[in-house]
């Protein structure tokens, strides 16, 4: 498992992409070239949930959907 500051140095680097607009993200000597945002949103969820599994938080998610009826 990756350590704690590494995971976080990786997701700020994701999210720096992101905010600007690129698809290509380069971490050490990996660079990862993402085709979408849906792509650049789940790889930061993922290391969301890394992070908050390496530092000891529990993360929770709760989706509502809702309608009006037929």
């Amino acid at each position: 498992m990756t350590d704690l500051a590494t995971l976080q140095a990786q997701r700020q680097k994701l999210a720096e992409a992101r905010a600007t607009g690129m698809r290509t993200v380069q971490y050490g000597d990996k660079k990862v070239e993402y085709r979408t945002d849906a792509e650049l949103r789940a790889a930061l969820d993922d290391l969301d949930r890394q992070i908050a599994q390496a530092s000891g938080k529990r993360v929770l998610r709760i989706r509502v959907a809702s309608s009006k009826g037929l």
